[in-house]
């Protein structure tokens, strides 16, 4: 019963990174990066930790609780969710530059990160792109979600 659970991480022969099951194509292999860049090399694992390791776990439920509804807004100590991810970002890329693992182009897997990057560097989700779509030029009718979103 226990592969029936859905925690955030499963671990398995490996782990299962739960919190980005779907989402835009050109973003889907965002993610695996990311946490390639941290996990597979040491130097960006190191930062990764010294960035989290002095967070309370109160800190850490309030991030759980803010960020569904704040997002990128949702503060933290002297900062924001934001600004935490863009760090995150460059940790990773570095990470990813270090292992060095090229296609037969010759293009690292740091490209993976550039749709996750432009998320931060325009500052909203995709959430709160269609919330604001939603209440304004959609007039509350969801019937144009399902070409305007269809397969992006």
């Amino acid at each position: 019963h226990l592969t029936t659970i859905f925690p955030e991480v499963r671990l398995k022969s490996f782990l299962e990174m739960r919190g980005t099951d779907g989402g835009a194509w050109r973003r889907i292999c965002g993610m695996p990066a990311l946490w390639v860049g941290i996990y597979y090399d040491s130097e960006a694992l190191d930062a990764a930790w010294d960035m989290v390791k002095d967070w309370t776990a109160e800190e850490r439920q309030a991030l759980r609780d803010t960020v569904p509804k704040q997002a990128f807004k949702a503060p933290f100590r002297n900062t924001n969710v934001r600004e935490l991810a863009r760090r995150m970002l460059e940790i990773s890329a570095a990470g990813l530059r270090r292992r060095a693992a090229l296609d037969g182009g010759g293009m690292s897997e740091e490209g993976f990160l550039n749709p996750l990057r432009e998320l931060v560097d325009r500052g909203y989700t995709r959430a709160e792109e269609m919330l604001r779509l939603y209440h304004g030029e959609w007039k509350r009718d969801l019937t144009p979600l399902f070409s305007e979103y269809n397969f992006l």
